[in-house]
């Protein structure tokens, strides 16, 4: 009974309707349908569930029926069938605008957090009715694909049950911008963007997943992002393939690229002469790189390069020659491989410096 109570306001003149339609045996007029429509909006803006207010509907139908002929009870079926329809189809309009407008709402927060826009203080109001709680420290996971994503989207739900499924109602973000789909968590629970750097990258097909650093407040979640972001952005410029990219493992890139103009001058001090070898110096930039990235081992770069370990050497040695850098000495390796990199990142010698 404590159900039913709120539903009769919803039922305001259904009675006289039934009655009316009964004793005419006609189908409800507009005007009805209309007047049943906006009592289903009102009962959805208040929060009742169809299925209490069917159930009111039909018990307000069996009260009328004792007040009609037996002819006019026959049509009482076919006018509640109507009248029902009327109703729920007010009442479902409402419900797909309260979902249009919470997804509008939700856009609109992630917008404003991912930018850093808005009030912070109102910011965080928001956050809580999302589930975030900015007062904590946050560590955003950026994952992308060889396509783009949204919310709906197939990979996104399939992440986002799995996510649900493993860790239940934790405070846990997941929506999609530009294309990415993004995880912000709370930075004390490392195992929730382990779990979906995981499913985000078998979801998208072997896409990679970069991982921010946790920083406190709502201009810690934008921070991490970014930072996300531009772990992703290096990780193309330096044709790294880790399916999973650490921010806090690439400090070092930044830290080389804050000075623009002297890593070029060391790219072209240390590299430059190797634009006099036959081909120019992209095959001796590759084998440096190949080099350096095999842990120096000689055997191993040249299987990378499908080429025989002489062949190898000998273009290490061509190296040597022409810089008058050797790269199996330590001291002159570290020289070597920070222009390597320094190349990579200013994409030389494709680019002029």
């Amino acid at each position: 009974m404590a159900e039913r109570e709120p539903a009769q306001e919803y039922l305001e003149g259904y009675a006289e309707i039934l009655a009316g339609v009964c004793a005419t045996r006609r189908r409800l007029t507009r005007e009805e349908r209309d007047t049943l429509g906006s009592l289903g909006e009102r009962a959805a803006e208040a929060g009742l569930g169809l299925r209490t207010l069917v159930r009111a509907h039909l018990a307000a139908a069996q009260r009328v029926r004792p007040g009609l002929s037996q002819s006019a009870a026959d049509h009482l079926l076919t006018a509640v069938e109507q009248a029902v329809d009327a109703f729920a189809e007010g009442h479902e309009r409402a419900q797909h605008l309260a979902v249009r407008q919470e997804e509008a709402a939700r856009r609109e927060f992630i917008d404003d957090l991912l930018y850093g826009r808005s009030d912070l203080g109102r910011l965080a109001e928001r956050a809580e009715h999302f589930g975030l709680l900015l007062s904590h420290a946050h560590t955003v996971a950026v994952a992308q694909g060889p396509e783009p994503y949204s919310d709906g989207y197939a990979v996104t739900r399939t992440v986002e049950s799995s996510l649900v499924a493993r860790f239940g109602d934790r405070r846990i973000l997941l929506t999609t911008k530009d294309g990415r789909l993004i995880c912000v968590a709370p930075a004390d629970e490392p195992e929730v963007l382990a779990h979906f750097a995981k499913q985000a990258y078998a979801a998208t097909d072997g896409g990679q997943v970069a991982v921010g650093r946790p920083h406190p407040g709502a201009g810690g979640v934008v921070h991490s992002y970014e930072e996300a972001l531009n772990a992703l952005a290096l990780a193309a410029r330096m044709d790294l393939r880790d399916p999973v990219l650490h921010a806090s493992d690439l400090l070092v890139y930044p830290v080389l690229t804050r000075d623009r103009q002297a890593m070029a001058d060391l790219v072209r001090t240390v590299l430059g002469p190797l634009r006099q070898a036959r081909g120019g110096a992209r095959p001796l930039l590759d084998t440096l790189t190949a080099y350096f990235d095999s842990g120096c081992v000689t055997a191993q770069a040249a299987r990378g390069l499908s080429l025989s370990v002489r062949a190898m050497t000998y273009r290490l040695d061509r190296i040597h020659r022409l810089t008058g850098a050797d790269p199996a000495d330590p001291v002159q390796r570290y020289t070597l491989q920070t222009a390597v990199i320094g190349a990579r990142l200013l994409d030389w010698p494709d680019q002029p410096l």
